[in-house]
């Protein structure tokens, strides 16, 4: 097993050249899964854990996230990126306490938002998401810890392209090692992001079909592409399905499509 400075280092060397999946399980299980088949670094997702717990996206309490995180770390061998949603404070100084707490269970990187929850949804003034990354940056310098900042501004429908992209550029100069605005889904909107934050790396979320693929995310300069909570949705798809056949129909036809017990049992057996 790779030590915590091993895999730290190991994920800043991804962010350098080409581009990579880095996909979303949301437990242990599928975790392990992921590493199995190949991947060379994962990511946790707020909403898929956050729907397995019966929580909507952003009810998880920080300490409860943490927990998350920590036995993901410990049950791979391979770089883990936190998304730690924004930081569970509003206050620069709390939010950095929280990322060294972060950054104690052995991630290789963690995000950080500029929007203070899923309901509302509302954006922190430009200067105070600046003055958070800056903090949170202050708090990890002698980690390794890769900081992704997250602009929240067109995915939760308040800003626009430009506006995203000034938010970017402000997080890069107040420390974001990695950029990440969720919810552009065109080559133009993610080509001008890569280019305004140009050498830093930045990740695009692709949540479904009919967009962009890992090509076209490598063509634009992406230097990482994330699902964000879309495998844990699909899980959900299948399990919705079968359940709503049964009861409504009386019948198994959509179980046909599970993966074999003999399967995961081999898998989980090594």
């Amino acid at each position: 097993m790779k030590s915590i400075d091993e895999k730290r280092r190991e994920f800043r060397r991804l962010h350098e050249t080409g581009c990579f999946a880095i996909p979303n399980p949301w437990d242990i299980g599928t975790a392990k899964y992921l590493q199995h088949l190949g991947f060379k670094a994962i990511a946790t997702t707020s909403a898929g854990f956050a729907f397995s717990r019966g929580l909507s996206d952003g009810a998880v309490k920080r300490d409860d996230m943490l927990a998350h995180i920590k036995e993901l770390v410990e049950a791979t061998g391979i770089p883990v990126n936190a998304d730690f949603e924004n930081g569970y404070a509003d206050d620069p100084n709390w939010v950095a306490e929280n990322a060294r707490l972060c950054a104690d269970t052995g991630v290789a990187g963690l995000s950080i938002e500029d929007a203070a929850d899923r309901k509302e949804s509302p954006l922190y003034d430009v200067d105070l998401a600046v003055e958070r990354i800056h903090a949170v940056r202050e708090a990890l310098h002698d980690t390794g810890v890769l900081l992704v900042g997250r602009a929240e501004g067109f995915l939760v429908g308040r800003e626009n392209l430009d506006q995203v992209i000034k938010r970017l550029v402000a997080y890069s100069e107040a420390g974001a090692d990695c950029l990440y605005a969720p919810g552009f889904k065109g080559r133009d909107e993610n080509k001008g992001i890569v280019e305004a934050v140009a050498p830093k790396p930045v990740n695009v979320l692709i949540g479904g079909p009919g967009g962009l693929t890992m090509r076209d995310a490598a063509e634009l300069g992406a230097r990482r592409v994330s699902v964000g909570g879309a495998f844990a949705r699909a899980a959900w798809g299948g399990f919705v399905r079968s359940a709503k056949e049964l009861i409504e129909r009386g019948t198994f036809d959509e179980l046909a499509k599970a993966t074999p017990y003999s399967e995961l049992q081999e898998f989980f057996n090594h």
